[in-house]
């Protein structure tokens, strides 16, 4: 995890202090303003000047000027050297004799060794707790953005429930009714539906539609299936079979459902397998609904509610 957080922070080093760098198309070519070279040692002489200097899975040997360093998964190795700023990640920073650097030398995994006739402005430091730094910033801040998703999912839920109550419950009986179908369409769904899209995005005339049925429908579409299926597996935590009210309004199984596969999205494996599938169940029973909807095809009748049981006189 620390070294994913390095690369990620490597990374954003990378965008902050090479920023007004323009990208060279021939990697590894020195065009004045970027000397960059993925798998590769890269050698910047002795009067010779550029701007940043970035070397993946290779070493950087630095005589010359540049403003930026950046090496992963490498050395960096300075002699004689101007510049700016030295970023190391999975490497050692060497700032050899004769070198100036002007502001700080930053490392991860790796370590930093400045000659004694070397100057630098700035700090000599790990990134490492940098790292630590932005994760404790980050963990609270991405664990209160997934309970918001999740806040703003149940009310969607909610709403569901409440205005399409009636679709609800069908969707749902084709779930428990006709599995085989359902999860049939939810397939269909997931390859028809954006070939159409595609393929209406070639034409000049089509292509709003096209554009509107990819970014707007689909997404909607999923979304009201995993919405479907949450409510789904609500009623059959709540209910475990019995008959329900097709005129009742799903509001706690939606808020149960939503919970549970909420739940079940952050397990690691879990996720993987069970939300995937109870979306497609969802989608497929949305799509199967619509279809026979448009060819006025019954869908399956619910079962009535369970009398009253008679009371002793």
């Amino acid at each position: 995890m620390t070294r994913l957080l390095g690369l990620l922070t490597a990374a954003f080093l990378l965008l902050g202090l090479a920023a007004p760098v323009a990208l060279a198309a021939d990697p590894g070519a020195d065009h004045g303003s970027l000397l960059l070279a993925v798998g590769r040692d890269v050698d910047l002489a002795s009067g010779e000047q550029t701007d940043a200097v970035v070397v993946v899975d290779g070493d950087a040997h630095v005589s010359g000027t540049a403003r930026t360093v950046v090496v992963i998964r490498g050395d960096a190795v300075l002699t004689g050297a101007s510049v700016e700023a030295v970023v190391v990640v999975s490497g050692d920073a060497t700032i050899g004799a004769g070198s100036r650097v002007s502001g700080d030398v930053r490392t991860l995994d790796g370590s930093a060794t400045v000659d004694p006739s070397a100057t630098v402005g700035g700090t000599v430091a790990d990134l490492g707790s940098d790292v630590q730094t932005f994760a404790w910033v980050l963990v609270p801040f991405l664990f209160l953005f997934v309970l918001g998703i999740g806040l703003v999912t149940i009310v969607g839920a909610l709403a569901v429930a409440a205005l399409g109550a009636r679709q609800v419950r069908s969707a749902e009986r084709l779930i428990s009714g006709q599995p085989v179908a359902t999860i049939g369409f939810g397939l269909l769904g997931l390859i028809v539906l954006p070939v159409v899209a595609i393929a209406l995005m070639l034409t000049i005339v089509g292509a709003p539609l096209g554009l509107l049925l990819l970014i707007v429908v689909l997404p909607a579409v999923a979304w009201f299936g995993w919405v479907v299926a949450a409510i789904w597996i609500g009623d059959w935590l709540l209910n475990r079979g019995r008959a329900l009210d097709p005129e009742s309004r799903p509001y706690a199984a939606a808020v149960v459902g939503v919970v549970v596969l909420w739940i079940l999205g952050i397990v690691p494996v879990v996720g993987a397998i069970a939300t995937p599938i109870a979306s497609l169940f969802g989608v497929g029973a949305a799509l199967l609904l619509a279809w026979r909807t448009l060819r006025r095809e019954p869908v399956p009748a619910a079962a009535p509610p369970p009398a009253p049981s008679p009371t002793a006189a």
